[in-house]
């Protein structure tokens, strides 16, 4: 069996990974891409999406281009500082790319949910604003899909642009709001485990030795890693969070501890806005059911998956 698959991504240096991971897993049936502004404006998102696309041999992948802004509209503010100006480490290519799909991210879903009821997982790694946007558009896709694995959010651990808010969900909190007060199932795949799953030189080098994909992505990466040298770990490293969603969806992610939890958005304007309020109260106890819970929060996983990601990788046009 295989996981049918929509990617959201606002395709920067970990999205690029994700994507990979995806259209090359013999697990997962990728069956379209929606590009969303965050890491970089959602045309570069786009190009970059079609363009890693093509590096895995997967242009039968539709690109759809979607929300360049938080949902209510106001600030918009990228990550270029982390992924770099073309959002792939300042060392993407110009390469040409096919047209993006005739459509928006969020109808994008809606079609291709309503084509393929129940089996369909949407995973989001960048702010929610298509998948929110998609639930304008058709109130009942949470009962349609299979689930949502979103890359976002931060339980018990701090936050990466607030101390309490997660970059995806700090960008557009009403959105999130919306995406997880759904009724559909959610994992929550948010730093208290993309901080723990880290990619080292030596995964790099590994991918370098690779075919064409993992040398691109092993080229991009190094930006990446320089940014969590200075900012993060203090030496050269990167998480590869995205990937994490990805492969929770598709159940090839080893998951120590996942409480099934009541999780909230903050939207207010305070210090706490975008900050996914987990309900962990029930720690002490092993986590007894919460009524009307619906959000799988991963809080421990197998950090062996970066060894497992970055070898699909460079094995692809690889010389034997």
């Amino acid at each position: 069996m295989t996981t049918k698959m929509i990617l959201d991504c606002d395709t920067g240096i970990d999205d690029a990974m994700a994507i990979m991971y995806a259209a090359l897993h013999p697990g997962i049936e990728l069956v379209g891409v929606g590009a969303v502004w965050g890491n970089v404006d959602v045309p570069r998102a786009t190009r970059n999406s079609l363009r890693v696309l093509e590096l895995v041999g997967r242009d039968d992948v539709p690109v759809a281009q979607g929300a360049a802004g938080p949902l209510l509209g106001g600030h918009v503010e990228y990550a270029y500082h982390v992924h770099g100006g073309d959002g792939q480490g300042n060392a993407g290519d110009d390469a040409p790319v096919r047209p993006a799909a005739p459509t928006t991210a969020a109808q994008q879903i809606v079609e291709l949910v309503r084509a393929h009821p129940g089996e369909v997982w949407l995973v989001p790694v960048g702010p929610l604003t298509n998948l929110a946007a998609a639930l304008v558009l058709d109130p009942e896709l949470p009962s349609l899909v299979a689930g949502v694995s979103v890359m976002g959010g931060a339980a018990r651990c701090p936050g990466n642009v607030t101390p309490v808010a997660e970059a995806n969900i700090f960008k557009d909190p009403e959105a999130a709001a919306a995406v997880f007060r759904a009724p559909w199932p959610i994992v929550m795949a948010g730093l208290d485990v993309t901080m723990g799953v880290v990619l080292t030189a030596e995964h790099r080098d590994r991918l370098a030795r690779g075919g064409e994909a993992g040398r691109y992505l092993a080229r991009i990466m190094q930006h990446y890693g320089e940014f969590y040298r200075d900012e993060v770990f203090g030496e050269w490293s990167c998480c590869m969070h995205d990937t994490l969603a990805v492969a929770a969806a598709a159940g090839a992610l080893e998951v120590r501890l996942a409480p099934v939890v009541n999780v909230e958005v903050d939207t207010t304007r305070g210090p706490g806005r975008g900050q996914t309020v987990a309900d962990l109260r029930g720690a002490y106890r092993g986590f007894p059911d919460q009524g009307g819970a619906h959000c799988t929060v991963l809080l421990d996983v197998d950090a062996r998956i970066a060894d497992e990601a970055v070898e699909l990788i460079a094995a692809h046009g690889a010389a034997s």
